[in-house]
């Protein structure tokens, strides 16, 4: 009990600081959002002055251009100063003069005064929908300048997205390394557990079947307890051979699964409470066949069943259903009617060293899971579950 409790521990653990990876993670992706979000407003505000200064440069070179004796050098410095800001200066509605726009910096192409309007007002509306026009006077005229941001302050802002994009591909890369090479290890686990147990229950289990041919041969010993010897003995072979098969890579056969089903409901029937009572339903044929391991799949069923008897407590019913659900394909419901699982608990059910009994390891529904999910390329999953009435676990194989 011990063991198992520092089992789960350790596996708690481990998701624990998975949450708080996660967390960190979080904070210093909005961190850098945050950052370059500041930065970019920083950037916007410096282009909003510069282009400010633009348009007080325009007006003054305007205004003062009858005086002859004005010097214009600063004032045309400030006026070619911006190289990065597109703007788009308008007198009374009409576009007189542009900056910037990258458009125009195509050489190989010949605009066309009408082509040139058109963009120039396709612009004008854009750069409208990103900043309010600075707008003035110049004499009679109405003067408005239209600009839109630089491709820097653009790329400020997205450039956080794409660097945080960038790190989850890579951390996410990096995260299916891992987990693919704690899967390995975990299966290496499993493989190396269930062939030391297969070895280390094949010695006894012989000698086992020599004391009952030992017992046999007295004339004054009951053959029907050798008979039901013989048969716990057969099981412990079964038992041996299923852990085997976890061990190395099962040999598959094609069984009709409807007949494997109901042999081995059979076999629990006569071993567990006489206050579960059991229904069994078929909705497919006897000769329909799946492509499976007789001994893992029956170490499946029983897993299921066994779970269900605890759930009710040793009272109830639990009905197992085969049944086609689409095309070359099957469903086997394991359905009780005792506690259910609650909701906290749903999603744990198939972690190992989880189990909600004060007694085992909380290994059977993972390795039933791991039969199912990779051994025969099907699916293990609670299809539907209610407190104090019970739950449905689903099996879904292809049929051959």
């Amino acid at each position: 009990m011990a063991k198992r409790e520092v089992f789960v521990n350790i596996y708690e653990q481990i998701t624990g600081w998975r949450f708080v990876a996660i967390a960190v993670l979080l904070m210093i992706g909005a961190g850098v959002l945050y950052y370059f979000n500041q930065l970019a407003q920083q950037v916007e505000e410096r282009e909003k002055k510069y282009v400010l200064l633009y348009a007080a440069s325009i007006k003054f070179f305007v205004e003062k251009s009858v005086e002859t004796d004005c010097d214009y050098t600063f004032v045309q410095e400030v006026l070619e100063a911006n190289e990065t800001v597109p703007a788009i200066l308008v007198e009374n509605g009409v576009p007189i003069s542009n900056v910037n726009i990258k458009e125009f910096d195509d050489s190989t192409h010949k605009w066309k005064p009408k082509e040139m309007e058109e963009l120039l007002y396709r612009k004008i509306a854009e750069m409208r929908e990103e900043h309010p026009p600075i707008e003035d006077k110049i004499g009679n005229s109405k003067v408005s300048l239209y600009y839109s941001n630089s491709i820097l302050a653009k790329q400020l802002h997205y450039f956080p997205y794409i660097l945080l994009g960038t790190f989850l591909i890579f951390g996410s890369l990096a995260f299916i390394a891992y987990s693919s090479s704690r899967k390995a290890e975990q299966n290496r686990v499993w493989v190396g557990l269930a062939k030391e147990t297969a070895h280390q229950l094949g010695t006894p289990i012989s000698a086992l079947m020599a004391w009952v041919e030992v017992l046999r041969s007295d004339p004054n010993f009951d053959g029907s307890i050798g008979d039901e010897m013989e048969k716990d003995v057969k099981r412990l072979e079964t038992i041996t051979t299923r852990f085997s098969n976890i061990g190395s890579v099962p040999q598959m056969s094609e069984e009709q699964i409807a007949p494997l089903i109901q042999q081995t409901l059979s076999y629990l029937e006569r071993r567990i409470s006489t206050k579960v009572k059991v229904h069994f339903n078929s909705q497919v044929s006897d000769n329909v066949e799946v492509s499976l391991n007789k001994h893992l799949l029956e170490w499946v069923v029983e897993n299921l069943c066994k779970n269900a008897v605890d759930a009710m407590e040793g009272r109830g019913e639990l009905f197992v259903t085969i049944m086609p659900t689409a095309k070359k394909t099957i469903a086997i419901d394991i359905r009780d009617t005792g506690k259910g699982i609650s909701k906290m608990n749903l999603r744990k059910v198939f972690r190992p060293g989880f189990s909600t009994k004060k007694r085992g390891w909380g290994l059977g529904l993972t390795l039933a899971k791991r039969i199912i999910e990779n051994y025969h390329e099907g699916k293990l999953f609670v299809k539907e579950t209610q407190v104090d009435k019970g739950t449905t676990f689903r099996i879904l194989l292809d049929t051959v």
